[in-house]
């Protein structure tokens, strides 16, 4: 029963972070259960793991939900990264080597050929794996999944909220970090990371209008699609 749940809360977890299911969103026991084909029990568990990430909020006698944070909620998931990167920058700049802060630059490089092109979809992408690959470099994995966590609440203010981010500003920004570290300077590298989620915050606005309204059987139905197909896949490959 445990992994039934697992591989369900992972369904409902891809649905979610693809913004297929919005934050608000009333995930029903009973529903999903049927969508499912499994016991309200084994939704429940489901549920209950999804709860633990941040990804769901359960409330008394109303049910499941999408979780629909605010922006002092917003806040205070950029509040943590700050934090977080702030202390891994510490780390960086007394122990990282060439190769890794050249790692950095060539991903910064990368970022900067997704906005000259002007696309922006990329370039968020690849500005959120700066501070994934920022993070890793670390090389501690309790950090790491740490910090994964924290980013997955950022998808749910993607779902939620319109990005109007200023991808020029943002890469400059990552340059600077970057130089201010490997030239020992943390304290300004620590003010500039703290600076920059804050940009990165103001970013959002909500905005609903986007918003394309689907069933959970339909916003649910590509992974589940994936999973039926990925057994016949393996089959032929053998």
């Amino acid at each position: 029963m445990s992994n039934l749940s697992e591989r369900i809360s992972e369904t409902l977890k891809q649905a979610i972070l693809a913004q297929r299911l919005y934050p608000g969103t009333k995930l029903g026991e009973r529903e999903l259960a049927e969508i499912f084909d499994v016991s309200r029990i084994v939704i429940r568990q489901a549920l209950i793991r999804l709860a633990n990430e941040g990804l769901v909020t359960i409330e008394r006698n109303r049910g499941a939900f999408v979780t629909r944070p605010s922006l002092q909620e917003a806040l205070e998931i950029y509040d943590t990264l700050t934090l977080l990167e702030q202390g891994v920058a510490m780390q960086l700049a007394e122990r990282l080597d060439a190769s890794g802060w050249q790692k950095l630059r060539d991903h910064i490089a990368l970022q900067a050929e997704a906005v000259e092109r002007n696309d922006h979809k990329a370039a968020d992408e690849l500005g959120q794996g700066f501070h994934t690959l920022f993070i890793s470099l670390a090389g501690n994995r309790l950090l790491q999944d740490m910090h994964a966590q924290i980013v997955q609440r950022t998808f749910l203010l993607r779902s939620l909220y319109t990005s109007r981010f200023d991808y020029c500003n943002l890469l400059n920004e990552h340059t600077k970090i970057v130089n201010l570290l490997e030239r020992g300077r943390v304290k300004q590298a620590m003010e500039l990371i703290d600076a920059h989620h804050r940009h990165v915050v103001r970013g959002y606005v909500l905005d609903t209008s986007s918003y394309t309204q689907m069933s959970l059987k339909e916003a649910i139905k590509p992974d589940l699609e994936q999973e039926d197909t990925a057994p016949a896949a393996a089959a032929a490959e053998t």
